[in-house]
């Protein structure tokens, strides 16, 4: 038992590590280059489970990011993975062959020439982790919806992470068909369609289908070009006050290390506008939770940033862009094993609100998503417990008042959000939480 804690330990401070440096051929690439060491934009891996978003991940970036023992064990994603890629392109070669992400071009051994660097976030793909999907899609700029083409689609996950991007706003999607290396080419053109028929209706009912291998690696500079031509770099405010949503936080320590080498924790996750430099004090809410004359109270938490990584470089100062690592002078058990996930980091005094209740101006859909049977989407009822997404953070909220199309939530963890924000929400279905829609947060 000792042994496992010790390699879940080692496992999650690896992982933690990717955050603070991506790898070092990235690195290299983006500063002899002249690129901006940070990636420009987070482009989501979304999908039902088993439908290969991790592997073409890795085949993007030379990284696997499921690294957790359940994952490897499982073979799935539990967690958030992130990793960053360089797209180029050769200035002698045409139309898609012209896209790589090497310096040197495959086919003609030409030197490439960079195009942006990108940040990719693999969300979990299975019916259990639907919250840990909502809240990593909120960070995304565009996404890859991947389809194995050697199952009916669309899957029942395929349609609720559809919809979820729907939902959160996110606007440019290109669609993967994955796996056509397992299926004829009728078996293919077939697949194809019913992805077309699959998104006739919605709002990505024009977007790019593009077929692939990413076993085999083919199809990915078709990929790498619909990805350069359909998913613009955003543009954002950097002298706005700094907003950044925490998505994973960390103890990068590992087991048996001496006082003297002892670092603060890390957290990482998306700035959305305004900078952050090395040796600014920040404030963290909602914070942490204490207990004063018996009762259970939250307080942000204020810390300095002893440095800033992005990209696979430790940078003076970051703007918005792709995910960033966060080293602070906080005591690390305050950050391990994801304690921080939700927060959102600024300046002191400048953050949003934190909502104890929420009430949530509701809009809901016709029927529910996710599941293999078509159900109706039944009004709220009083003191149901429904499962709350907004910004990267998720919470349980009990319905204690019901008026019209809105509902007031109390919440089991509050949330620091501002006025008008869209919240996600997810009903109990069986055993499984099941987006059913969403609602604006529209007073305190």
């Amino acid at each position: 038992m000792a042994r496992k804690k010790k390699d879940e330990q080692q496992q999650e401070s690896s992982k933690a590590s990717e955050l603070l440096a991506i790898t070092r051929e990235s690195s290299r690439s983006a500063r002899s280059s002249q690129l901006p060491e940070q990636p420009v934009l987070n482009i989501g891996m979304v999908g039902h489970v088993d439908h290969g978003k991790t592997t073409l991940l890795e085949r993007l970036s030379g990284k696997w990011t499921d690294t957790h023992s359940e994952e490897l064990k499982r073979g799935i994603t539990i967690r958030l993975g992130y990793a960053d890629a360089t797209f180029r392109k050769c200035g002698k070669c045409k139309e898609a062959k012209a896209y790589t992400t090497k310096e040197e071009c495959p086919i003609c051994k030409s030197k490439t020439k960079p195009l942006r660097k990108v940040s990719f976030v693999d969300a979990p793909g299975h019916e259990s982790l639907m919250a840990t999907m909502l809240s990593g899609a909120t960070i995304m700029d565009g996404a890859l919806l991947l389809v194995a083409a050697n199952e009916e689609c669309p899957q029942p996950q395929t349609r609720e992470h559809l919809m979820a991007l729907q939902i959160i706003g996110v606007k440019h999607v290109i669609v993967v068909q994955n796996k056509i290396d397992l299926i004829s080419e009728e078996q293919s053109i077939k697949n194809y369609e019913q992805i077309k028929e699959f998104l006739k209706g919605t709002a990505f009912e024009s977007a790019p289908i593009i077929p692939i291998s990413a076993q085999h690696r083919v199809g990915l500079d078709f990929l790498m070009q619909a990805i350069d031509e359909h998913i613009p770099t955003p543009v954002r405010d950097p002298n706005k006050e700094p907003i950044m949503l925490v998505a994973r936080s960390f103890d990068i320590n590992k087991p048996g290390i001496t006082f003297d080498r002892l670092v603060g924790g890390v957290f990482g996750g998306s700035l959305r506008q305004g900078m952050l430099k090395v040796g600014d004090t920040i404030e963290i809410k909602p914070g942490r939770s204490v207990t004063e004359k018996n009762q259970m109270l939250w307080k942000p938490i204020t810390t300095k940033i002893a440095s800033l990584n992005s990209g696979g470089a430790e940078l003076k100062s970051v703007v918005p862009s792709g995910s960033i690592g966060v080293l602070t002078s906080l005591d690390p058990s305050i950050v391990k094993s994801d304690q921080l996930t939700g927060s959102i980091v600024g300046m002191p005094g400048k953050l949003p609100p934190v909502w104890n209740e929420l009430v949530l101006d509701v809009h809901l859909l016709q029927r529910v998503v996710g599941t293999k049977e078509e159900l109706n989407v039944e009004p709220v009822k009083m003191n149901e417990t429904l499962m709350l997404n907004v910004n990267s953070a998720a919470t349980v909220g009990i319905a204690v008042e019901l008026k019209k199309n809105k509902i007031k939530c109390r919440l089991k963890l509050p949330v620091c959000a501002d006025d008008g924000s869209r919240v996600t929400i997810s009903r109990k279905i069986g055993n499984r939480f099941r987006l059913i829609g969403y609602g604006e947060i529209v007073e305190k």
